[in-house]
């Protein structure tokens, strides 16, 4: 007897299951607009079919400079109908970089909405123009520009003849910004599945599930929320940008069940104070990740939001632990497990495994992890630990600790790491003491050079609103309360600390900044 021969199902997929059986329902919503996802459907395959047409093949690439919206949400799906891999690009970056960026992907066609249509004009006339690009663009200046509407509407609404496959390439995510160099990362589309099937469980996503993109969908943190929400057929409510008032505002309007923040947003909606002016009894779980979750504003906003807070570690590249609600009292400080299907170890410089409850190098193996480093075999390889039995690890740069019951609990980046007077020293753990000041609102602890200790830390502080800081006093009051080889050399205030969209502090910056800072 014969098998069902039943090939696994990717994202178009799964969009196409949701028009046939739940067409009337909201598939995005942004502002007054609504789609359905009936109306989904056929217009990721409108993209999909104007993008073949356009001569994009299974295999090329679409760079994607747009604001959030269903234009946006429609292309980055469509893209992957047609088996053409999208690279959305952060376009908080400068002119210099968006270029590298399409150059380096070797995109054929570029989508971008808005002022981003005259900035990549300037960019094909620079000194070295970007040349041979298809051009879509929402709100488009006009030729040599296609715009985006009408050029879609006029391809067939069928779904598009492509033999996807699980290995395809679909996407390439720029890293973040915390370098100077970012690297491409690349997805297959069996990749994304597996990121929206697992996190959809360990999120608590459902049916039912209506989640709000407050971040830029470029980064991979609003992919994590559209991913989920797409596979089980929920609703999109697409922010423009995010604002602490208007989001909730959105949630009370849309019955948001579900969504993905950064730290520094949770701050926000701590800071407006106007939470308990609103009804936020739909919501269910938000997932905070990004950068470590102070203490404080982990306990607030679960309070302030009524709601499950799920605090989730992972790089773009792949690897993810939540904590969990049941374990968020207990486990306050911890970024709780590996979810299902992923595995951590942590290793020391030598590559060994280190015994539980010592810091070491964070390493993680799953379903989750990126095919590689888009042309850096070089970086790909810097970022592979293979272990005993053969089995290729992806390593994070970060450090952490197990705890005796296995929770997981991020010491700092390695690269953070301060070696003062041959002891190492941990930022993250001044900053958690500093950030117990009554007038300290936010602080970033980086080592400055030393003529004594080779490099010793400095704390860079924001204080709260209407506090007045005295930096001496504050560096006595830190050193009273850290050990020996912790004790700060001084501190700077300033108004806020540069942090990248996804709300990580640029500390490369800060050092640069403050490398001359004299200290004994």
């Amino acid at each position: 007897m014969g098998s069902f021969d039943v090939p696994d199902p990717l994202i178009p997929h799964f969009i196409a299951q949701h028009a046939r059986w739940q067409p009337r329902k909201a598939a995005v919503v942004e502002g007054e607009r609504t789609v359905t996802w009936a109306d989904f459907d056929a217009a990721t395959n409108r993209i999909a079919n104007g993008l073949r047409a356009l001569g994009l093949e299974r295999g090329s690439r679409l760079a994607v400079l747009m604001h959030n919206g269903i234009e946006m949400t429609e292309v980055l799906f469509g893209a992957g109908k047609a088996g053409v891999s999208v690279v959305p690009i952060n376009l908080s970056v400068n002119d210099a970089a968006v270029a590298a960026m399409i150059e380096d992907s070797g995109a054929s066609a570029v989508a971008a909405s808005g002022e981003q249509c005259l900035r990549i004009d300037a960019l094909r006339r620079g000194p070295a123009p970007l040349e041979d690009l298809a051009l879509l663009g929402h709100g488009a200046p006009g030729a040599p520009w296609i715009e985006l509407a009408p050029w879609r509407d006029r391809a067939s609404a069928a779904p598009p003849r492509v033999a996807l496959t699980g290995e395809d390439e679909c996407n390439i995510i720029y890293s973040s910004g915390t370098t100077a160099l970012p690297k491409g990362i690349v997805h297959s589309h069996r990749c994304r599945v597996h990121w929206a099937s697992d996190l959809a469980l360990a999120l608590r996503y459902h049916g039912g599930a209506v989640t709000i993109i407050s971040l830029g969908q470029y980064s991979n943190i609003s992919w994590v929320a559209m991913l989920s929400t797409v596979l089980v057929g929920g609703t999109l409510v697409v922010m423009p940008s995010f604002d602490a008032h208007r989001l909730l505002e959105h949630v009370a309007r849309h019955r948001i069940t579900h969504g993905a923040v950064v730290p520094v947003q949770l701050q926000r909606l701590l800071e407006c104070g106007e939470t308990s002016r609103f009804d936020l009894a739909s919501l269910e779980a938000i997932m905070c990740c990004g950068s470590p979750l102070p203490p404080d504003v982990k306990r607030g906003a679960q309070a302030a939001l009524g709601c499950a807070l799920i605090e989730l570690y992972g790089l773009t590249e792949g690897i993810i632990t939540t904590l969990a609600p049941e374990d968020f009292q207990r486990k306050l400080t911890s970024v709780g497990k590996p979810i299902a299907g992923q595995e951590v170890k942590l290793i020391d410089d030598a590559g060994r495994e280190v015994e539980r409850g010592a810091a070491g190098e964070i390493v993680g193996y799953g379903r989750l992890v990126m095919t590689g480093y888009h042309r850096r075999p070089d970086a790909t390889q810097e970022a592979t630990w293979i272990d005993e039995t053969g089995r290729r690890w992806l390593r994070t740069g970060d450090l952490g600790r197990l705890d005796e019951d296995g929770f997981l609990y991020i010491v700092d980046r390695k690269k953070d790491m301060i070696l003062s007077g041959a002891q190492n020293v941990y930022p993250a753990d001044i900053e958690h003491v500093m950030r117990g000041h009554p007038d300290v609102s936010d602080v970033a602890v980086i080592g400055v050079p030393s003529a004594k200790w080779g490099e010793t830390p400095y704390a860079v502080v924001v204080p709260r609103a209407g506090a007045t800081l005295d930096p001496g006093t504050l560096t006595e009051w830190t050193n009273a309360r850290v050990g020996r080889q912790q004790r700060i050399a001084g501190a700077a205030l300033r108004d806020s600390l540069p942090r990248n969209p996804n709300g990580k502090v640029l500390k490369r910056e800060l050092r640069a900044q403050y490398a001359r800072v004299a200290t004994s």
